[in-house]
């Protein structure tokens, strides 16, 4: 595989970087560099111009609305946006439930759900963990029984991430009892307005709400709403699973990451010389940055063979794990490069307008926060344990 860019790849890198550059708001960018929170209306803000300029589904294929970007002019984009420090699209809709829609919907609702997701109408949320249910997914509880021309669902889902702001969720739920767990379990679209849904939040260490439980109960959702067949779920859920999956490896934000981690390393002193001259500091820096660079390339190996056809293998798994393990490979050797400065954690200070003294170098506050935050990451999307299973079944049919 060749790994240099063609004239027509960089030119769209060119496209895309002049883009940030003029389009990306100044206030957002430097929300997102001094790692401030993001509001809701932030995130819709920028969904919106990204939707304006075609680069919101510049990855979908031209036939749902989209440029059909393929795997390199994917990679060129998210890499250009974490590196002009734009904030992340929210993916639950634009990249999780509508290639589920692509592939398995009905044309109604393509035509329907597809448009609203790049508009903004509709803010999706993902209902898949349930306590006891997370890594063993297929464990879930949430019923779906059958009334006329409805569902009526009971149960709980977990660890909603931004549920709070979503007017819909898509959700797996058990429809059957038969058979393996597998077998019994369909893929609902639920609107978060209907009697019955109540939302809860969970405030995270450093006081953020950013992920909630939602409870359902006798919630009736139009029979309509089911996408594709009744019990066939699962098969619809892995299939999500595989994007989400790729998503998570994070190149784009591993490289900014990165980059931070050397600004920070090179202001640090030790023994009154930049951190980043100690020889035990650099040989651990340089080892996350090897492996960065081999995973750069896989993703685009593994990207570029689904955008020929091949079917998902175990490198979307291998992705998940070393991606997870890269991020929080940086955040620790951050953390150690500040010394005592990654202690101290004022919640209020990643809010725009706060203005007290800090406590340390400007940067040091949201260490703690990204470093405790994203240990979740080789847990949600299927626990790293869980993908070396699967590596292990689909590889040596263990």
């Amino acid at each position: 595989m060749d790994l240099n860019y063609t004239d027509s790849e960089q030119a769209f890198q060119a496209e895309v970087r002049d883009f940030m550059q003029t389009k990306l708001p100044k206030r957002l960018s430097d929300k997102m560099r001094d790692h401030k929170r993001l509001t809701k209306a932030d995130m819709e803000e920028w969904h919106g111009i990204l939707n304006e300029a075609g680069y919101l589904t510049g990855h979908w294929p031209e036939q749902f609305g989209g440029k059909g970007w393929n795997a390199i002019e994917r990679n060129i984009f998210d890499e250009e946006l974490t590196a002009a420090n734009g904030p992340r699209v929210v993916p639950f809709g634009l990249n999780m439930l509508a290639p589920v829609l692509m592939a398995f919907g009905s044309p109604e609702q393509q035509s329907h759900y597809l448009p609203r997701i790049a508009n903004g109408d509709d803010w999706w949320c993902q209902g898949y963990s349930e306590p006891g249910a997370g890594s063993d997914l297929a464990s879930l509880k949430m019923s779906a029984e059958r009334d006329g021309d409805h569902y009526i669902l009971n149960g709980q889902k977990t660890w909603t991430t931004l549920g709070q702001h979503a007017n819909m969720i898509f959700c797996l739920v058990r429809t059957s009892r038969e058979g393996k767990q597998q077998e019994g379990i369909s893929f609902i679209l639920v609107d978060m307005d209907t009697p019955g849904v109540e939302v809860r939040p969970i405030i995270l260490l450093e006081g953020t709400h950013e992920v909630n439980e939602v409870w359902f109960t006798d919630v009736r959702v139009p029979a309509e709403n089911l996408v594709g067949e009744e019990n066939k779920g699962w098969t619809y859920a892995k299939y999500l699973l595989v994007h989400e999956r790729s998503g998570i490896a994070g190149v784009g934000a591993a490289l900014s990451g990165l980059e931070h981690l050397k600004h920070i390393a090179k202001d640090q002193q030790k023994d009154g010389k930049p951190l980043l001259d100690d020889p035990f500091f650099a040989a651990r820096l340089a080892e996350i940055e090897i492996d960065l660079s081999a995973m750069r390339t896989s993703n685009l190996r593994v990207t570029q063979a689904a955008d020929d056809g091949a079917p998902p293998g175990p490198e979307t798994s291998m992705l998940k794990i070393k991606g997870t393990e890269i991020r929080q490979s940086i955040n620790d050797l951050t953390r150690r490069a500040l010394g005592p400065y990654a202690m101290p954690f004022v919640s209020e200070a990643l809010d725009a307008g706060y203005n007290e003294e800090p406590i340390g170098p400007d940067y040091a506050n949201p260490i703690a926060v990204d470093y405790f935050n994203h240990r979740k990451t080789s847990i949600y999307g299927g626990s790293n344990e869980v993908q070396r299973n699967i590596i292990s079944k689909m590889m040596m049919g263990l």
